[in-house]
């Protein structure tokens, strides 16, 4: 699994105690090392990951390792972002995308 900098990854194991659970609201990069959009979102995930911390969790879930996670949210292709707060998920957006453009997708979420 491609490592991003200040992103935890999380497993099928991990998910409901670091992403359901979570104080507050948490961006789930839903990735596979196959993936060439996934692979172009790493530096931006790092970036927001580092600038947006006073007001978001950034984790990393590779889909090839734990299917359970991807097939209960029906994620079906990568890379899927995916907001969880109080335990569900209020926003999703697939594809890669600028880190501007991204974080204005998911400015009424954060």
């Amino acid at each position: 699994m491609v490592r991003i900098a200040g992103v935890a990854a999380v497993t099928d194991e991990t998910f409901a105690a670091e992403v359901l659970a979570a104080e507050g609201p948490v961006l789930v990069d839903f990735t596979a090392d196959w993936c060439p959009p996934c692979r172009q979102m790493v530096p931006v995930l790092a970036e927001i990951a580092r600038d947006e911390a006073h007001r978001l969790t950034v984790v990393s879930l590779d889909v090839d390792h734990n299917p359970q996670t991807q097939a209960a949210y029906g994620v079906l292709s990568m890379p899927t972002l995916m907001v969880f707060r109080g335990g569900e998920p209020v926003k999703s957006v697939v594809g890669a995308r600028a880190k501007a453009r991204l974080l204005r997708e998911l400015d009424d979420v954060l």
